[in-house]
């Protein structure tokens, strides 16, 4: 087996490449990487990745950070069904359209959420200013209510009526914030639903990938409520 996956669950962009390989049936050898034991910080992965963050591949010598770059080179390499990321210009492009939309939107707001909510504190041990916290999620909500009502608006995925990868690394982006007691579900009937569409698809590795998530999620809900406050 020559393509290895260095990933840690934790990870949003693990998750979704961990999905991503299970569900299309690639064989990979699995290299977890134990971000909370600093695993990331050893010289020994440092020579695999220079910036030492997850994922990386390793394809047979071939060595590639950047889970979005990883993704486009998983479908020209593997026979992988089309609907990932097609080959019609006009059709890559629509998911490409959200691939880089996401690194200033889904992405970013979302990841910084639970930094700010639930990372730094718990490294800390001091609880994030209310305000801050607020501008934050304020920030979240306006990206979630633009996937609600632009993104998903007349379709069922993001790009159509299809699922495609850019499905994949948004729901794995919005589940995270759950661990922080946040439901990004909540008032959105169309994310409700394509959250379980993208789930459906993609089981049973989406409930695997997200398993301990799910446990921290389950654990701090009701615990750390929302403000959906708006400054």
């Amino acid at each position: 087996m020559s393509l290895k996956l260095y990933y840690d669950l934790m990870s949003q962009p693990s998750r979704a490449l961990y999905i991503f390989l299970k569900v299309t049936n690639i064989p990979f050898e699995k290299k977890p990487v134990d971000l909370k034991a600093l695993a990331h910080r050893t010289p020994e992965f440092e020579a695999i990745n220079p910036f030492q963050k997850v994922p990386v591949i390793d394809n047979n010598g071939f060595k590639l950070t950047e889970s979005i770059a990883i993704l486009r080179y998983l479908c020209r390499e593997f026979d992988v069904q089309e609907h990932w990321y097609p080959k019609l210009s006009e059709a890559q492009a629509r998911v490409d359209e959200y691939l880089e939309w996401q690194h200033l939107n889904t992405r970013l707001h979302c990841a910084s959420y639970f930094i700010v909510k639930f990372l730094t504190p718990k490294l800390s041990g001091k609880p994030p200013k209310a305000e801050k916290l607020a501008q934050f999620e304020n920030r979240m909500s306006d990206c979630l209510d633009q996937i609600e009502n632009i993104w998903l608006k007349e379709r069922p995925f993001l790009i159509g009526d299809q699922i495609s990868v850019a499905d994949l690394v948004a729901a794995c982006e919005i589940e995270q914030p759950r661990m922080a007691g946040f439901e990004p579900r909540t008032g959105r009937p169309r994310l409700t639903a394509w959250m379980e569409r993208v789930q459906i698809e993609t089981n049973p590795y989406y409930d695997e990938a997200h398993k301990i998530l799910n446990l921290i999620a389950n654990k701090n809900q009701g615990q750390i409520p929302q403000t959906l406050s708006r400054l």
